[in-house]
Formats: structure tokens, C-alpha cells, sequence
């Protein structure tokens, strides 16, 4: 590895927004500061970079203490707003996954079906501090004697509301295309026949994982925005694969690595964390997170620097190869070309869909930003890194403007 000419610390850059002398940018505002300064005089300018992304993430959910009944029950079967939640941890523990349907959905029995409430609805309209209807079973023990628990609660009298969700932030992502003859209803989305339509999700260059490619600023313990509050990651996420194919400069070319992380419920927003319905699929979660970069040397900087046009997305046929776990692969687009509206697929013009929001995912970036400058918010240095894969030679980047 090359050595750095900038040396940066934790310990430093805290002090540095502690004071308000931090220079904090979000992740589309670097590409120009290091296309105009260079690697090395960019990471000596910025301090912090910012990123966000809003997409669904269907392995989310939130572990509820409720408190004690009187007399006091062991809960053995929990219903939220008719969304059963898992109870088989402790007395009045219980965890309400975003993917759960409520008891009564028809799923896809009615064909496609709809969804219209679950697991992520009821998440939300916690954090929107909506009253949620509570029914709970036991079998009833000497200790715990009540059998059933029916009651109306919010958020604020809850004892504990974590929103503790196992794989986010994914690390690039398929884009989806259909190529048989018949509409078909996945996670990624409706998908027309014949490929009708491609669909994508991520925010590209704004997406945490892809701005820091190998992990190095990342682990347990690194402080991030959740949900509208302050979260952490807490593990590498399920399904985190950092040994992933790797373009020349680093970035996977195929799904990779993944953050479990953890946050207060009760310090989150509604606008940050949506509960969705996908027609024919399920129900899940639009999850708002942003993590902050430290720019400890300018390798950071220059992984930082990368953009739309160089993150290799994998083109998918959802329509045989994904169902069938064939592993192949159609062709790879940028996310440059996803932005524009079309791209081509075994010589086919087809129209790109995000299931990302663009917008809320720079709004993100941009309030992150916004906590640090004013020192509401300092980095947490993580005690370990994830796990990742040999990085390829770095070479610091001269300034692209004329001499």
C-alpha cells in the first residue's frame, strides 16, 4: 500500500467539529473538490464526507419492551395493530419484523396481492407516535399468571423502542429485468414482460458502502444517521460478502458488503422510516441512513471521489435466472446510465425505475452534514472494522485542472 501523506485521527477530526473547524461535505460535493484539488490536497481540506441513502430494506425491524401488565404476563403469541410479532424471547420483549403481513392479509391469494399493511406500517406509525393496538396471549405460569393482554400504547410508553435491523445499506445491487412473457411481481418491484423495465435501487455515489468500498473507516461502533435519529453500526451485516468481484477501482460488481445496525425508535421520524406495500411481493421498510466518512488520508478522499460513472451495477433476469439461482449475470450498466432514463440490454432500450429516493438520500447526506458543522454530532470511532477483502494498489490522484 502506498504510503499517506496525510495522517489523520479520530481524535483530531472530533476536536475539529467540537470547535466548529471541521470542513464537512456531502458525497456529491467531494467529486468536484478532489476533480479540481487532487487526492492529496482534498484530504487535507475535508474533513468529513457525508452520505445517505433511502431505499427499502426488508431485513429491518424493532425490538419493543412494553413493560410489565398487571398482573404480569409471559407473552407467548403478540399481535401489533393484527401484525404478529415474535415473543419467544423474554417476558414482555417482543420483536415486530417489517416484512410481516397482517394476520388477515390474503397475501397472494388474490393475485397480486396487495400488501397493505405490515410489519414497516406499524413501525412507522409508532415513530409518528400513533396510538397501536396491543393483544398478547400466554399460557400462564406461577410467576406469570396473566393469559391475555389487550390494550392501546404509543411509542412514549413503551420502556425500550430499538429499531434493530440485521442487513442494510447494501453494497451495490442487481438491476432487475423480466425476459419472460408475463408480468411477474418481485422485491425489486413489478416487472413487465420482456423487459418492459429495469429496475434499481441504491443511490450510487451518495450510497454509504459504495463511498468507502473497502471498509476502512467502518465497523462496530461507527455512529451513523437512522431513521431521523442517531443510530450505530453494530456488525456486519447478514449476508456481507466483501470477497465480491471488484472492479480495477475497487468497487464490488455485484451485491457485497452489508451494516447491521441499531438506534432509539423514539428518537427517529417518521419521514425516515416508511413502511411500503410491494404489489404481488410483501411489505417492508424504506429505511433513511447516512454515515459519516472521515478523511483520514486521501486514499479515503479518492474512494470518496467516485461517481455514478464508475460503480458497475449487475443486470438481472428476474424472470428465470434469479428464481432459478443461475448466478448469471446479462450485462453491467453505470449508475450514470440508470440516471438517464435507459439503458441497453442485449441490444434492447429499456427504461430504468428507481425504488430509491434520489432526493430524501441527498436530504439525508445533507442533514448529517448539517448535525457535524454545528457539533451535535462527533464520529465514533468503530472498534473493529469489517471484515474486507486485499485492496489493490492505491495511487494518489493529481488534480485534473490545468497547470
Amino acid at each position: 500500500m502506498a504510503t499517506h501523506q496525510v495522517n489523520k485521527t479520530y481524535q483530531e477530526i472530533n476536536e475539529k467539529i467540537k470547535t466548529g473547524r471541521a470542513v464537512v461535505v456531502t458525497a456529491d460535493e467531494i467529486i468536484d473538490i478532489v476533480r479540481r484539488q487532487g487526492d492529496v490536497a482534498a484530504a487535507r481540506t475535508v474533513d468529513v464526507v457525508t452520505t445517505g441513502t433511502f431505499s427499502p430494506m426488508c431485513s429491518s425491524g424493532a425490538l419493543l419492551n412494553l413493560g410489565h401488565s398487571h398482573p404480569p404476563i409471559k407473552i407467548a403469541r403478540a399481535w401489533l395493530n393484527s401484525v404478529p410479532a415474535y415473543a419467544g424471547l423474554a417476558a414482555v420483549d417482543i420483536y415486530v419484523g417489517a416484512t410481516e403481513p397482517t394476520l388477515d392479509d390474503p397475501l397472494n391469494k388474490v393475485y397480486p396481492g396487495e400488501f397493505k399493511y405490515g410489519g414497516g406500517h406499524v413501525i412507522q406509525d409508532l415513530v409518528a407516535g400513533k396510538t397501536v393496538h396491543l393483544q398478547a396471549e400466554a399460557y400462564g405460569t406461577d410467576c406469570y399468571p396473566r393469559k391475555k393482554w389487550d390494550r392501546h400504547l404509543t411509542i412514549s410508553e413503551l420502556v425500550n423502542a430499538i429499531l434493530l435491523n440485521p442487513r442494510n445499506a447494501y453494497q451495490n445491487y442487481n438491476c432487475a429485468v423480466n425476459r419472460t412473457k408475463k408480468i411477474i411481481y418481485t422485491y425489486m418491484g413489478p416487472l413487465r414482460p420482456r423487459m418492459g423495465n429495469a429496475n434499481y435501487c441504491t443511490s450510487g455515489q451518495l450510497s454509504p458502502l459504495l463511498k468507502d468500498p473497502y471498509y476502512l473507516t467502518i465497523g462496530i461502533g461507527t455512529r451513523i444517521f437512522l431513521g431521523g435519529g442517531v443510530g450505530y453500526v453494530t456488525w456486519p451485516g447478514t449476508q456481507h460478502n466483501p470477497q465480491a468481484p471488484r472492479a480495477e477501482n475497487g468497487i464490488p460488481t455485484k451485491p457485497a458488503g452489508t451494516l447491521m445496525v441499531m438506534g432509539d425508535l423514539k428518537q427517529m421520524h417518521p419521514r425516515y422510516l416508511v413502511g411500503v406495500s410491494i404489489l404481488g411481493y410483501g411489505c417492508s421498510l424504506t429505511v433513511g441512513l447516512g454515515l459519516p466518512i472521515p478523511v483520514l488520508n486521501e486514499e479515503i478522499a479518492h474512494y470518496c471521489s467516485l461517481t455514478d460513472e464508475d460503480i458497475l451495477v449487475p443486470v438481472v433476469d428476474y424472470g428465470e435466472d434469479y428464481p432459478n439461482a443461475t448466478g448469471r449475470i446479462l450485462t453491467h450498466v453505470t449508475y450514470a446510465q440508470l440516471r438517464q432514463g435507459t439503458i441497453e440490454v442485449e441490444g434492447q432500450q429499456v427504461n430504468t425505475v428507481p425504488l430509491s429516493s434520489l432526493g430524501r438520500s441527498r436530504e439525508i447526506a445533507q442533514t448529517l452534514k448539517t448535525w457535524i458543522q454545528s457539533g451535535e454530532f462527533l464520529l465514533g470511532e468503530p472498534v473493529e472494522l469489517l471484515p474486507s477483502a486485499p485492496r489493490q494498489k492505491y495511487r494518489p490522484q493529481e488534480s485534473f485542472e490545468e497547470t
